[in-house]
């Protein structure tokens, strides 16, 4: 196999995963969000004492309750996203878009762009890093 193929090979696997990841998190399926999981997740999303969902995380159970949490802090009917660009290269993807919610609590509503870095490894996502508007979500959750 050459190298190019074995990049698209790879690359073609990344994007089933980030594809499956997507439908899962569409579905409310944490125990298919657990199992996608690595058993330890490189998470990276900005610390945000005031936002109850935005917190450290290593663990596929822990990366997985971070959809429930959102959902109990969150109006289902109000929450909204959508991918402008998916960019696969190798076992990374980079996903782009827009996301907006009202927050249960407030009924203070959000809204921004985001970006989602993951890398995908043996069919399991080893890297979830979001890059969102914590400052719009923050004055969301505050009274």
């Amino acid at each position: 196999m050459t190298t190019a193929t074995t990049h698209t090979t790879t690359a073609d696997a990344t994007r089933a995963t980030v594809q499956k990841y997507l439908a899962l998190r569409l579905a409310g399926d944490t125990e298919g969000l657990a199992a996608l999981f690595a058993d330890e997740v490189d998470w990276l999303l900005a610390e945000n004492p005031v936002v109850p969902w935005i917190r450290p995380r290593s663990t596929a159970a822990e990366c997985a309750a971070q959809f429930t949490e959102l959902t109990e802090h969150t109006v289902p009917e109000d929450a909204h996203a959508s991918v402008d660009t998916l960019l696969v290269d190798g076992t990374d993807a980079v996903l782009t878009g827009h996301l907006s919610g009202t927050v249960r609590a407030t009924g203070k509503s959000f809204a921004g762009p985001f970006a989602l870095r993951l890398t995908v490894e043996g069919g399991r996502i080893t890297r979830h890093h979001l890059y969102e508007n914590s400052v719009s979500i923050a004055v969301a959750c505050t009274p």
